[in-house]
């Protein structure tokens, strides 16, 4: 998406959650997978632990403050054709979700916020 805004932004709650989780984990990264229950919420993981293929897509890497490498985010193909004309907002809220994203731990979970694209 050369010359276009990212479509993943990110809360400053996200933000800096990330930068605790970075600081405990090192390098991270998020990946979007479409499904129900917690497979439609962005799972945060150490850089390279999730295999992604040619299934999925590198939607944005996104720049967060005092965290010195991107943080790339990742999408399945299906989600991604799904969500195309829609924004994406990753934000944290209270709660455990169930899976094996790093954040579960803290008592709280990244979700997807979204809204058309311009």
């Amino acid at each position: 998406m050369p010359g276009a805004a990212s479509p993943v932004a990110l809360t400053p709650a996200a933000a800096e959650l990330i930068r605790s989780l970075r600081g405990r984990h090192g390098p991270l990264m998020f990946h979007q997978s479409g499904g129900c229950c917690d497979g439609s919420a962005p799972m945060c993981y150490p850089a390279g632990e999730f295999r992604t293929g040619s299934s999925d897509v590198l939607l944005a890497s996104l720049t967060v403050d005092e965290v010195p490498e991107p943080v790339e985010f990742w999408i399945s193909k299906s989600q991604w054709e799904l969500w195309k004309h829609t924004m994406l907002t990753v934000d944290v809220v209270p709660g455990r979700g169930s899976g094996f994203s790093l954040e579960a731990p803290d008592g709280v979970r990244f979700l997807i916020r979204s809204r058309l694209a311009p």
